[in-house]
């Protein structure tokens, strides 16, 4: 249940972010291990004056195509992490056409307690969903 920010450049269409979000959705299911219904994503247009996104020395440039994907979810482990990093830029790549420079992605990790669902209660903690 990884709540997942999307920051992008304005001018893409709605079926563009449209794909950008399922293709998405559909990585962090099969790589940390998600339930399908588990999808909270929300997209953020910017722009291009409000977005610098450099390379941090790393000698590669960005597109207005770029991507920045922040996500807030409990601990996952090294092996999940670089699993869905690895995947996420293949399969942007293959069906939305974004270049590997054009993804970042960084996590901000919380635990069961940060989480309520509404209603006014922390549902894992009331035993209405399971960790």
């Amino acid at each position: 249940m990884p709540l997942v920010f999307f920051d992008v450049i304005k001018g893409r269409t709605e079926a563009e972010l449209t794909e950008i979000l399922n293709v998405s959705h559909q990585v962090f299911v099969d790589t940390l291990d998600i339930p399908e219904g588990d999808r909270y994503q929300i997209l953020r247009q910017h722009e291009p004056f409000e977005m610098i996104i450099k390379d941090t020395g790393l000698g590669f440039e960005r597109s207005n195509k770029v991507v920045v994907l922040t996500v807030v979810s409990r601990h996952r482990g090294k092996e999940m992490k670089t699993a869905l990093y690895r995947k996420l830029v293949e399969e942007l790549e293959e069906k939305c056409q974004i270049q590997p420079s054009d993804v970042m992605i960084s996590f901000s990790i919380n635990e069961d307690t940060d989480w309520s669902f509404g209603f006014g209660r922390a549902q894992f903690l009331t035993g209405e969903l399971k960790g």
